[in-house]
C-alpha cells in the first residue's frame, strides 16, 4: 500500500500540496476585531461541499415532474434510510450558506479587502454570492408543495412589473404562462448546473486569494 501511495505521489504531489495548503499552513494574525469574521468563508465552503453531497444523494432518488416531484420527496423522508437527514440537511444548510455568504461579504465591505489588487475578489466573491441565492431559489420550488409552487409564483410574478422586458421575462423564466411542469424543468436544471458554474468560479477566487492575499493586514 506504502508503494502506491509513493508511486501516486510521485506523478500528482498531491500529499505535498496538502500539506502545503492545509496540514502545514498557519492561521494570519489578527489586527483587527472584524478579522474575526474571516473563518466565514472558510464555513461557506463547508457548506457548499455539504450541498452538493446531500445533493447527489438526493437525486437518486428525486422525480423531477409535477406528478412525481412531492411524492418522491415523501418517499426520501420516510421510504429511504436517513433520507430525512439527508433532506434537512441539504434544506437547511442551504439557509445557512447563504447566511454566511452574506456576512462574509459583509466582512469584506468592512475590512475594505475588495480594493486595489484585488477587485477581482470582490468580483467573484459577488458572483458567488448571487450564484447561492440562484441555488436556494431554484431548489425551493423542487419539493413542488403548495407553499413552494406561490413562493415562486410571487417571485416570477414580481418580473412582469418591469417596463416593456417584465411580461416576456416572466414567460421564460416560467416557461409558459403559470408556473407548471416546463418551470419546474427549468429550476431542476438550473440547480443542476449552478453547483457547476461556482466550481469554477472558487477556483478563480482561491487563485486570486493564493496570489494576492485576504487584505492588507494579511
Amino acid at each position: 500500500m506504502q508503494r502506491l501511495i509513493d508511486w501516486f505521489e510521485s506523478r500528482t504531489g498531491v500529499m505535498e500540496l496538502l500539506d502545503d495548503e492545509v496540514f502545514s499552513k498557519k492561521a494570519p494574525k489578527m489586527h483587527r476585531w472584524y478579522e474575526l469574521f474571516g473563518c466565514f468563508g472558510g464555513l461557506s465552503l463547508i457548506l457548499f461541499i455539504l450541498q452538493v453531497l446531500t445533493g447527489i444523494f438526493l437525486l437518486i432518488y428525486y422525480v423531477p415532474s409535477p406528478a412525481e416531484a412531492f411524492s418522491s420527496v415523501v418517499f426520501i423522508d420516510n421510504g429511504v434510510v436517513f433520507g430525512w437527514l439527508f433532506r434537512r440537511l441539504h434544506a437547511v444548510g442551504a439557509n445557512i450558506m447563504i447566511l454566511l455568504v452574506m456576512i462574509h461579504m459583509l466582512k469584506v465591505i468592512i475590512s475594505g479587502a475588495y480594493k486595489a489588487p484585488r477587485e477581482f475578489h470582490w468580483l467573484s466573491g459577488f458572483a458567488l454570492l448571487m450564484l447561492t441565492m440562484m441555488m436556494g431559489i431554484s431548489g425551493y420550488l423542487l419539493p413542488w408543495t403548495q407553499l413552494s409552487y406561490w413562493a415562486v409564483t410571487v417571485l416570477t410574478t414580481s418580473f412582469s412589473v418591469m417596463p416593456v422586458v417584465g411580461p416576456e421575462m416572466m414567460k421564460i423564466i416560467r416557461g409558459a404562462d403559470t408556473v407548471g411542469a416546463a418551470t419546474l424543468g427549468r429550476f431542476f436544471a438550473l440547480h443542476l448546473a449552478t453547483p457547476v458554474l461556482m466550481l469554477m468560479l472558487l477556483a478563480v477566487h482561491f487563485m486570486m486569494i493564493k496570489k494576492t492575499g485576504i487584505n492588507e493586514t494579511l
